[in-house]
């Protein structure tokens, strides 16, 4: 039996938190999101340590990061995870309200895999958490854990 890898939600509002929650409930895959509230706790979770030190090993499916967090920003979470030869693979979604051009060029420059800026209306957001739970959860293939690809 294949087990299911956990999504990292970085999320340090509450409601918007809660709201993704919710949205990836319809395909069952909430239960599989481990929410982070501040950058801190995202390499937490990443390192097993802290809070998350008896967790189980390996890496999550995908890391939903928000730009604006308390401890570590989102752009040093990004950073911290792309030049980790160990974490490098696991693809990072932007989730972010900042429309600037700067945190869009910055985040893809440092690696990441999509920039999504969240809708602000209620059903359009839980939308494209939904859309985007799906697809990095479910549908998409990430690579074998522990092995480079050949470049």
């Amino acid at each position: 039996m294949t087990t299911v890898k956990p999504i990292v939600l970085a999320e340090d509002n509450p409601r918007d938190a809660e709201l993704a929650l919710a949205a990836m409930e319809e395909h069952h895959i909430a239960d599989k999101v481990v929410i982070c509230h501040d950058g801190a706790e995202v390499l937490d979770y990443l390192y097993c340590r802290g809070s998350f030190k008896n967790r189980e090993s390996g890496n999550p499916v995908v890391v939903f990061l928000d730009l604006k967090m308390p401890k570590v920003d989102g752009i040093e979470v990004l950073r911290t995870i792309k030049n980790d030869t160990n974490l490098k693979p696991i693809p990072v979604v932007m989730l972010t309200s900042s429309r600037e051009e700067r945190d869009l060029a910055q985040s893809y420059a440092l690696g990441a895999n999509a920039y999504v800026v969240k809708p602000v209306e209620f059903q359009q957001f839980i939308a494209a958490v939904k859309e985007l739970g799906v697809f990095w959860g479910v549908i998409n293939e990430p690579p074998p854990e522990g092995k480079e690809s050949a470049a």
